[in-house]
């Protein structure tokens, strides 16, 4: 199986994935057996900077019995200019089972499957996707909302630059929930039509009773200059905190994919209060990433049909 995006997933497919993760996390938590896949090996590219996604990968694969080997570019070959394709055939050849790939090029994950032959799961690629971190937020809704259909889900901040509005975006509505995407409209997608989700650049009208709200960091590393007048002006028309809570429903969830820029996306008060569920989107993580490394190597979802998408290499 590869995991390169949710879009290319079935929502049969995803909701496998969501059992799954479900079930592991259900007996790791009662200290039951788990499945085990001695031997096998992963690699771990990481050619980002990554705490949450490379450390739960990390633990989850630890849990399952596989052996890792981690690595970014200045630990390897491609700081002497090795290609992602020569570097991606070493690996397959020294013996390395599947690989967890994070890079800064949107597209990558698909050049690395074509040439490595095994499982590949994407960790995030450029402006593209992050198919893990939606499954650990969809699975931590579900856990306090029982559904994602019918539920309305304001996600607000850089959505232009967020590969996580992507994938939540597909998940979200592939199962029935109802996306709003908030923000300034310089940090809005280029053609926000053609997506499955409403826009709005007011944040109190967005997050109207909203069951979940889904607050984004400036990703100023991706944007150009002038996109955001800024930081203050944008903290004081989008930032989350006890006053903007009031127009989502009583009981909405608050969540943030990390990292979290405190006093600019949200305020102490909300990062820390009884809507946030900041941390068991991080716990939940290490589950989901547990679940998709089992379907790698089990079959338990559909590999997504491969395409051509451009990468560098």
């Amino acid at each position: 199986m590869q995991l390169l995006s949710i879009r290319e997933l079935s929502a049969a497919d995803i909701q496998r994935l969501l059992d799954s993760s479900a079930r592991l996390k259900k007996l790791s938590l009662a200290g039951k057996p788990l499945p085990q896949f001695p031997g096998k090996v992963i690699g771990m590219l990481f050619f980002e900077n990554s705490t949450r996604t490379r450390v739960s990968f990390e633990i989850a694969a630890g849990k399952l019995g596989f052996s890792h080997t981690s690595f970014g570019v200045m630990g390897s070959s491609m700081s002497k200019g090795e290609s992602l394709k020569d570097t991606v055939l070493t690996l397959k050849h020294e013996g390395v089972d599947g690989l967890v790939m994070r890079h800064e090029s949107s597209g990558a994950p698909y050049v690395a499957s074509r040439f490595f032959g095994g499982p590949v799961i994407n960790a995030g690629d450029g402006m593209h996707e992050h198919p893990t971190q939606a499954l650990a937020d969809a699975l931590t809704i579900i856990e306090h909302k029982g559904k994602l259909d019918g539920l309305q889900v304001a996600i607000v901040g850089d959505i232009q630059h967020s590969r996580v509005a992507r994938s939540n975006l597909w998940l979200l509505s592939k199962l029935g929930a109802e996306v709003r995407f908030v923000g300034p409209r310089t940090l809005m997608p280029r053609y926000p039509g053609h997506l499955p989700a409403s826009v709005h650049y007011d944040l109190y009208s967005g997050i109207e009773n909203a069951d979940v709200v889904m607050a984004l960091r400036l990703q100023s590393e991706r944007m150009s200059s002038g996109l955001v007048s800024s930081i203050g002006e944008y903290a004081s028309m989008y930032q989350i905190n006890s006053l903007a809570l009031r127009f989502a429903k009583p009981d909405c969830l608050l969540m943030h994919p990390g990292p979290v820029n405190r006093g600019l996306e949200l305020d102490d008060a909300a990062a820390d209060g009884k809507h946030s569920v900041i941390n068991e989107q991080v716990a939940n993580g290490v589950f989901v990433r547990m679940a998709v490394l089992e379907a790698a190597f089990n079959g338990v979802a559909k590999a997504p049909a491969r395409k051509k998408v451009s990468a560098r290499a």
